[in-house]
């Protein structure tokens, strides 16, 4: 009988070590080390039957080398499609994480209805009779979805071998174990091994593999940070439990740009694709009030106008607060400090609240002169007129400098129907004849006398 081979690792970050030890020296987590068996069969997770027989690859000259694209496959939603960049790339592995309740079977089990694919959902956590459920909902008529509920790695090998599925999603990889690891599932040695036959699996039959994995109270993927690595693209799914709107983000895409973003809606019948963010993220109101500005941002190669919130009160405690929901603080701070010092608005002793409405984080820098406005905005107690929006970064001597792609922005503002877009005057635009009129501006000043008088 093999000696029964055993190693250290970190719950937390997934280190290994040696021996036992109170502190992990990579995430200084205390007890979080624990001894887990790594004793491996000498067996193969997954072979095909040419395997055995497969020579092995020679190098090639990079000017011999296939440059013709492989064609991606149509998940049927547009707003995943942008995500992945045009599609899911046959034989990858895609990641997807986010919060318990968030949406994320119910995007996948959405997916998998609509596909053109023959697709296997692979469940460990729910029944057939719940999945089943939940499919009435979203779209009950579909002939090419199979739904197995099965944890261990070598029965579900066994059931793609005789389904010859085209697309596999696994929910989740923290509930999958194999033979070939004597610990527990969940376990940091089970996540890697699983998902490196599921990696074997996709790369060998060019089947696509889509997995969910469950994330820690920091917001990141649990399990091992190698689990990031191994995969091909990671996705972010995103939102608030209280609210209906979920976003997907891409963390790490080998295929296409991670600065894509796409927004959803949670209903009753499933999540609904929506086209144009602008309209979610802009708060309807007929009356106007201070302290609320319109900036013209940019995710990925898709314009958006968000709405900035500003609160500024006079601090009772003597020391004056500053708290951002969507926006970084720090900024928040170098902001108010060339307020004071190059324009001469005192808000040392005021307290300081911003918000971005819908629930999104943004850091482009063009939005600076959004929240300049809107704090502005609310120390005046001066509402700005609705149609007005912003598109500027504000540097620390107070100019209003150029933004990237400044035609994009003005474009969206001017379809969402705003009048007037402020921007920076040396950025350099090439629209003829716009119907909003774009006021130029070089400092703080210039927009606040525009604004205040």
């Amino acid at each position: 009988m093999a000696k029964i081979k055993t190693s250290f690792f970190c719950q937390n970050c997934g280190t290994q070590y040696a021996r036992w030890q109170g502190q992990c020296n990579s995430c200084k987590e205390w007890n979080t080390i624990v001894e887990e068996i790594i004793q491996k069969e000498e067996k193969v997770a997954w072979k095909t039957e040419t395997a055995s027989v497969k020579k092995a690859t020679k190098p090639l000259l990079i000017k011999e080398i296939d440059a013709t694209q492989e064609v991606r496959m149509d998940t049927c939603d547009g707003e995943l499609n942008r995500v992945l960049g045009g599609g899911i790339v046959p034989g990858s592995l895609i990641l997807l994480g986010g919060e318990p309740g968030i949406g994320k079977s119910t995007l996948l089990l959405q997916i998998s209805l609509k596909l053109p694919y023959k697709t296997l959902y692979v469940s460990g956590e729910e029944s057939q009779k719940q999945i089943k459920m939940r499919a009435e909902r979203i779209n009950p008529n579909s002939d090419r979805c199979y739904i197995l509920t099965e944890t261990k790695t070598q029965n579900i090998f066994r059931q793609i071998q005789e389904i010859e599925p085209q697309i596999v999603i696994i929910d989740s990889i923290q509930t999958l174990h194999t033979d070939f690891i004597e610990s527990s599932a969940g376990s940091i040695s089970q996540i890697r091994e699983t998902t490196a036959e599921l990696i074997k699996f996709a790369k060998e039959t060019n089947v696509p593999v889509i997995l969910i994995g469950h994330i820690t109270k920091d917001g990141t993927i649990a399990g091992p940070k190698i689990l990031e690595h191994m995969v091909d693209t990671v996705l972010q799914f995103e939102g608030d439990r209280n609210h209906v709107y979920r976003i997907l983000r891409s963390l790490k895409n080998r295929f296409g740009s991670t600065a894509e973003l796409g927004i959803y809606e949670m209903l009753g019948s499933g999540l609904r694709e929506v086209s144009n963010p602008s309209e979610i993220l802009i708060s309807h109101k007929n009356e106007e009030l201070s302290g609320t500005a319109i900036a013209s941002t940019l995710e990925g190669m898709r314009p958006l106008m968000i709405e900035i919130q500003a609160l500024v009160s006079t601090a009772v405690y003597g020391t004056p607060q500053r708290s951002t929901t969507g926006y970084n603080a720090k900024r928040l701070n170098m902001i108010l400090a060339v307020l004071e010092k190059r324009a001469g608005f005192r808000l040392g002793a005021k307290d300081v609240f911003l918000n971005i409405t819908g629930g999104i984080s943004v850091d482009d820098p063009a939005i600076d002169l959004a929240v300049v406005a809107a704090i502005l905005s609310s120390n005046e107690d001066i509402s700005i007129d609705k149609g007005f929006c912003f598109a500027g970064e504000v540097g620390l001597s107070g100019e209003i400098r150029p933004v990237n792609r400044v035609d994009q922005r003005i474009q969206e503002a001017e379809k969402l129907g705003f009048s007037t877009i402020f921007v920076s005057k040396y950025n350099k635009i090439s629209i003829k004849n716009p119907l909003i009129e774009i006021k130029l501006v070089a400092k703080i000043e210039d927009v606040a006398s525009e604004l205040f008088g």
